[in-house]
């Protein structure tokens, strides 16, 4: 089954999405230009509408594979107009990691959309919807730290470079995130099609706190380490030093000062 199956209005692009873009768009340049007369705020408002859209571009590669895979109620729900509203559940999937990166700078993964999963056959297919959220983190990651691997920062403002930065430690976190094996992830989802049913039926009652848990795991000062070690070597990898990431992060929190970042510029 294809998107021939849905009605041209369950693909059209929503407002509200495209309200968001645009916000994206004027800060970005209000960043770029120095046009803002408060640059941390301008900053504040772009890296939240360009992480809003990643959001959605993450649900959104659910829902768009599941209806290549056979789940053609997708349309039906909204889940293909990029409309943050329409999806099972706005306050886990928008709301929570918004405030989860202005109080810690790091990505949350969002509550997927409702699949019916019985209307899809075949291991391979539900792997591949599991993982395509992620991976659309992964490519956001990969746009916004083009400029580093490709050795292309010369002319881009400061500012622009910090929030890209930032930006991207976001998306790798949530990365990350998001493939831990963990029920109520979307790492269980892909290996989930593969464990036996009895495994699988033992599993199901914690799915719910997944992600609790995780966040619990996190709060260990070990665990926390081990974590943002990953995430900085990945960072570095990428062309982004630790110094970019964290100035970017105070620089988005402008209500605060640092030193240290306001001397490294």
């Amino acid at each position: 089954m294809t998107a021939a199956t849905t009605r041209p209005g369950d693909r059209r692009i929503s407002p509200v999405f495209l309200g968001i873009v645009a916000v994206m768009a004027v800060t970005g340049w209000a960043t770029w230009t120095g046009f803002a007369e408060q640059p941390g705020l301008a900053v504040f408002l772009f890296v939240t509408a360009a992480w809003v859209v990643s959001l959605c571009l993450h649900e959104y590669a659910h829902a768009r594979t599941a209806l290549h895979s056979g789940d053609v109620s997708v349309g039906a729900k909204g889940y293909l107009t990029l409309n943050p509203v329409k999806y099972t559940h706005a306050l886990l999937s928008i709301v929570l990691p918004v405030l989860f990166v202005i109080m810690g700078g790091i990505g949350l993964p969002g509550g997927a959309v409702f699949i019916e999963r019985g209307r899809i056959r075949g291991r391979w297919r539900h792997s591949l919807i599991s993982a395509a959220g992620p991976l659309t983190n992964v490519l956001f990651a990969a746009v916004c730290t083009a400029p580093f691997w490709l050795d292309a920062l010369d002319g881009v403002p400061r500012d622009v470079r910090l929030a890209l930065a930032f930006l991207a430690l976001l998306q790798v976190t949530a990365a990350i995130l998001n493939f831990l094996p963990v029920p109520g992830l979307d790492g269980y989802g892909v290996i989930e099609p593969w464990l036996s049913h009895g495994v699988r039926r033992q599993v199901e009652p914690f799915a719910p706190f997944g992600l609790l848990f995780v966040f619990a795991l996190l709060w260990l000062p070990s665990v926390n380490g081990v974590f943002f070690d990953a995430v900085d070597a990945i960072l570095r990898g990428l062309g982004i030093g630790d110094v970019d990431s964290y100035c970017g992060f105070e620089l988005y929190r402008f209500w605060q000062t640092d030193a240290f970042c306001s001397v490294s510029s």
